[in-house]
């Protein structure tokens, strides 16, 4: 039998004026704050800023935010999306099922290079905005400003954002249009950049330029946020997204071409460390646009904050990632918050700013990890579009041209890994770490469980439960199982019933969870093992959903009760008189890796990596939600034998 507790089916996101405004203020954060350090970066990567270099530049960020992210991100990935989840994630979930099993490493790679991103976008970003005012006063506390604010950014996680959030579209518009007005009011500096449009100039300059890297690493600023927008699918929708873009675009855009004529029409009086982005702003407007775009790169740290929030919480569906605390600080769908990440994020953003101080330090960090991640998803958009059927030749056309798109650009980021580089690729590569040990070691703990069939012990669970010299342990006792077959638990289950203190009760209760692909799945199946004596459920939760299995159990055996299945009143004669239900009680068997496996050295070690990681990962009970009142947890060894060990000999 399959029942749906509660559906909370993935939404239609309609296209109408009230979802584009939310869509531009919380999913182009990210790419929508560029303009505020690339053109700076450009300027910074070669000592000449004639008009050639300048419109080449141009032309290359032009023809980057239209191949990388308008036909791979927009186009092709909005797609591919898990009943309306997009991220790495999400397209990991839909083709784990073709049993390649390398594929978990890509997941892993791009979703820590991912996270590695989110740490030092908001120190790149914050500082960039707070630097426009040196434009007012040369000596300003650029430093303790920032700090504030980043502390203040992750202080209101906490407290969720949705108040707050309904500002962010109407902010973001104005922040996209003062973009487009202000680029398009220095066309007529240089009427030349409009040459940028042709793809020829790009081309040329890479040619003509012997440092090509170092502008192809200034120039791929320019589209970091594509992956969070990707990411950001299941909150707005392919439509809005793709609509929204069309219009963030050609403000970007017109914002790049008219830094690039602003840089051009001042010839060689322009300063080294001038930001093009605050020179062509006219000097009344300095204080108000300085504001803005403060205002900017805290909503764009938000959005990149709320998708690592999101990316662990994939994760840990998932089994890349030991169960944290996760909290839901509103009501708004989607909105959640892991205290532990937003510490870890914290640290790292703090380092980030106190390492580098100034943005022009950090972009030597940023775009390195950025680019791991978008190869990664190229290759699984890839594997995405062969299983959908897609023709070879167009699956191997894509792949081509996105990794050599991609390469270019992580050979050019690889020439600033000793300059910053190493910053992100350390935590990603921490992140990763944990990751791929974790999902190992849990493959491994799951291959060597010892399930067995239940039927063959039926008849001795129903003798214990009529055994009245048996003390009673509770009226109703509940197991959670792994197994995926209700007719099969584990054998440690078995022994924690009949010999491990047998335990006589009414009813006894099996919980097996089933974490879906689909991030809004919330359903059960109930099989009647012994009639009026055991029962199994299996709940299907998807991964965007909170596992709080109380609720869910509490529901689902009140389903039986209401279909007269199931009488729940104490069979102790004094509570049943007045119609008191029997108590329950929860038990939780953890397994703990046993140093007498005999196993692979290989395997010992990742199985010992496992139990440090455990140190920080929540108690499975709190994990999913039980009442821990009512919980007993009973501690088993985990053997992992892969060879025969040695048999001690009796001396005669």
């Amino acid at each position: 039998m399959s029942t749906k507790i509660n559906t909370d089916s993935s939404p239609v996101h309609k296209v109408t004026v009230a979802a584009l405004l939310v869509t531009i203020g919380i999913v182009f954060g990210d790419i929508g704050t560029s303009p505020l350090y690339v053109m700076k970066a450009v300027m910074g990567a070669s000592g000449t800023h004639d008009a050639d270099y300048v419109t080449g530049a141009v032309s290359c960020v032009i023809w980057t935010l239209t191949l990388q992210t308008t036909l791979k991100y927009v186009v092709i990935a909005l797609r591919a999306d898990n009943k309306g989840e997009g991220g790495i994630l999400a397209l990991y979930s839909l083709i784990k099922g073709m049993k390649r099993r390398w594929l978990y490493i890509f997941a892993a790679v791009g979703a820590s290079a991912l996270i590695a991103d989110g740490v030092i976008t908001p120190a790149m970003t914050v500082t960039s905005a707070v630097e426009g005012v040196r434009a007012l006063k040369a000596d300003a506390p650029v430093l303790p400003i920032v700090l504030i604010i980043i502390t203040g950014i992750f202080f209101i996680q906490r407290l969720g954002t949705n108040a707050i959030g309904r500002l962010f579209g109407p902010f973001m518009l104005v922040w996209f249009l003062m973009l487009g007005v202000m680029g398009a009011s220095h066309f007529a500096d240089c009427w030349l950049i409009m040459r940028a449009f042709n793809p020829w100039y790009a081309v040329k300059l890479l040619i003509d330029y012997p440092g090509w890297f170092l502008i192809l690493g200034a120039v791929f600023l320019c589209t970091t946020g594509a992956e969070a927008l990707y990411s950001d699918l299941g909150h707005c929708g392919r439509k809005n997204i793709t609509y929204c873009w069309i219009f963030v675009k050609v403000m970007l855009i017109f914002n790049y071409l008219g830094q690039g004529a602003w840089i051009i029409s001042q010839g060689n009086g322009l300063s080294g460390d001038a930001n093009p982005f605050y020179g062509i702003m006219p000097h009344w407007f300095l204080p108000a646009g300085i504001i803005i775009s403060t205002g900017a790169a805290i909503i764009a740290s938000q959005a990149l904050l709320s998708g690592s929030f999101t990316i662990f919480s994939e994760a840990m569906s998932l089994d890349f990632w030991p169960r944290l605390r996760i909290k839901y600080p509103s009501t708004l769908k989607g909105q959640l918050y892991i205290p532990l990440v937003n510490c870890f994020l914290f640290v790292g953003c703090v380092l980030t700013v106190l390492i580098f101080r100034t943005s022009g330090h950090m972009e030597a960090a940023y775009g390195l990890a950025i680019t791991i991640t978008m190869l990664m998803t190229t290759m699984l958009l890839a594997l995405y579009l062969r299983n959908k059927g897609v023709p070879r030749w167009a699956v191997a056309l894509f792949a081509v041209v996105f990794t050599m798109i991609e390469g270019a650009f992580f050979v050019a980021n690889m020439f600033k890994f000793a300059h910053g580089g190493w910053f992100t690729i350390l935590i990603a590569g921490i992140v990763c770490g944990v990751m791929i040990v974790w999902h190992r070691a849990e493959i491994i703990r799951r291959k060597y469980m010892e399930y067995l069939d239940f039927s063959r012990y039926t008849g001795i669970i129903s003798d214990i439960k009529a055994d009245e010299k048996i003390p009673p342990y509770a009226s109703n006792v509940v197991y959670m199982s792994r197994s995926d077959d209700a007719g099969r638990v584990e054998s440690k289950l078995v022994y924690s019933i009949i010999n491990k203190q047998p335990k006589r009760a009414d009813h006894y209760w099996i919980i097996r969870v089933e974490f879906t692909d689909h991030p809004d799945t919330l359903e059960y199946e109930r099989s009647v093992i012994i009639p009026g004596t055991l029962t199994s459920f299996k709940f299907r939760i998807g991964f965007r959903i909170p596992p709080q299995l109380s609720v869910y159990f509490r529901q689902a055996v009140e389903d039986m009760v209401s279909d007269g299945l199931l009488d729940l009143t104490s069979n102790y004669p004094s509570l049943r008189r007045h119609g008191i239900p029997g108590d329950f009680r929860f038990i939780v068997i953890r397994r703990v890796f046993s140093s007498s496996s005999q196993c692979k050295p290989s395997d010992r070690v990742l199985m010992n990596l496992h139990s440090m990681l455990r140190r920080m990962e929540l108690d499975t009970e709190k994990a999913f939600g039980l009442d821990t009142s009512t919980v007993s947890v009973e501690t088993v060894p985990l053997i992992i034998n892969t060879r025969t060990p040695k048999r001690i000999a009796r001396v005669k």
